[in-house]
């Protein structure tokens, strides 16, 4: 009952701001799959829209002149007030010992109750409500990078024991194939899916004259790749060993990459834009693991040297240490992984150092609406 009146109160916010914009209200309406209601009560007859093709032009205006927005129930936020504001210190909401896995090396979230779990050889699926473990998947590669991520479909997908790319359903019954890299040298060590276009963004590298050679590729549908490496001016060298990737809401594609010490991030088309090589002064040095964006386009990423979990800029400039260890939650172990859920607006953090505290931490960084609050 209590899902369904908030779903009732969304429609009711949004069909409200169309008032304001006619073009958006078409497009909601004739998208939108509303619930059905029982028992609903008698209203005065009014125009019906018809949802063809051509829609007659008089009822629609006669239809959106009748819409009134009084002053009653909450009031309506205008502006920047609708936005999320970043919080002066995070607050840890709750953690969870895991107990299947010896280490956290990555998350991936799936809804705000689920999320996955890896160590170097284990994938498991975790209630976050009560710590159970609802899945665990056998053949995944052995890594300590971010090798598996969740598309828009919830499904699963993640780098098996041989570097292929599979996909396992949300119903964790069907097993797909979705790429078989072909040439030995280069090894997959992560994978991340794009909300935004559903890409793959894949992490390579191979091991060539006594060192490591990292790249980034681009899968599309039907997983046809696209690379994109630096281009024009960037140098040819620009990964060492691209162990994390996320992509940030401007379509900047942000890499961790342990080996060369730095977060290194390009644009969507891979043009070169910054390298982030630690705080200030000058970068004094960094271990960077785990990678997340979160809803203000903010860069969060693990250092190992510091244990910390460090808060940048979109463009690279250090905001502030976020978590710093000891502190509530990290009393014990050092930040490893990252996974912020743009649901709940919650960041997990998961532990990778100490076999004894294999800990899963969930923190608010950032302030929500009051609307949003009231419907999570």
């Amino acid at each position: 009952m209590k899902r369904n009146i908030v779903m009732i109160q969304k429609y009711e916010h949004r069909y409200e701001k169309s008032a304001n914009r006619p073009v958006q209200f078409l497009r909601f309406i004739k998208t939108v799959h509303l619930p059905q209601i029982q028992d609903t009560p008698l209203l005065s007859q009014h125009c019906l829209l018809s949802l063809t093709q051509k829609i007659n032009t008089g009822d629609m205006i006669k239809l959106l002149s009748e819409i009134k927005i009084t002053g009653s129930g909450k009031q309506r936020l205008a502006g920047n007030e609708l936005l999320p504001t970043l919080m002066s210190s995070p607050v840890l909401l709750k953690y969870i010992l895991v107990a299947s896995v010896k280490y956290c090396y990555h998350i991936s979230c799936v809804t705000p109750g689920r999320l996955w779990i890896s160590d170097w050889n284990n994938v498991i699926l975790k209630d976050t409500a009560t710590g159970k473990t609802i899945y665990s998947l056998k053949g995944s590669s052995e890594s300590d990078s971010g090798n598996h991520t969740v598309n828009r479909e919830s499904e699963l997908i993640y780098i098996d024991n041989h570097y292929k790319i599979r996909k396992l359903s949300a119903d964790m019954k069907t097993t797909t194939l979705l790429i078989d890299e072909t040439d030995p040298k280069w090894k997959l060590i992560c994978v991340y899916c794009s909300p935004s276009s559903g890409d793959l963004l894949i992490g390579m590298r191979k091991y060539d004259t006594g060192r490591f050679i990292g790249k980034v590729m681009r899968y599309n549908d039907p997983c046809r790749q696209k690379p994109i490496n630096p281009q024009n001016k960037t140098p040819d060298n620009l990964y060492d060993y691209p162990g994390y990737i996320t992509e940030n809401n401007n379509r900047d594609v942000v890499v961790s990459d342990w080996r060369r010490g730095a977060v290194i991030v390009t644009s969507g088309e891979g043009i070169y834009r910054f390298s982030y090589t630690g705080p200030p002064p000058s970068g004094s040095g960094l271990e960077p693991r785990g990678i997340c964006t979160d809803a203000l386009s903010h860069i969060l990423v693990c250092d190992l040297t510091s244990g910390t979990v460090q808060l940048l800029s979109k463009d690279g400039e250090f905001l502030k240490y976020l978590l710093t260890s000891p502190s509530q939650g990290l009393d014990y172990y050092a930040p490893y992984s990252l996974s912020y859920d743009f649901y709940t607006h919650c960041l997990w953090v998961g532990s990778g150092m100490l076999m004894s505290h294999r800990t899963l931490s969930v923190y608010r960084h950032i302030n929500r609406h009051p609307a949003i609050l009231d419907q999570n």
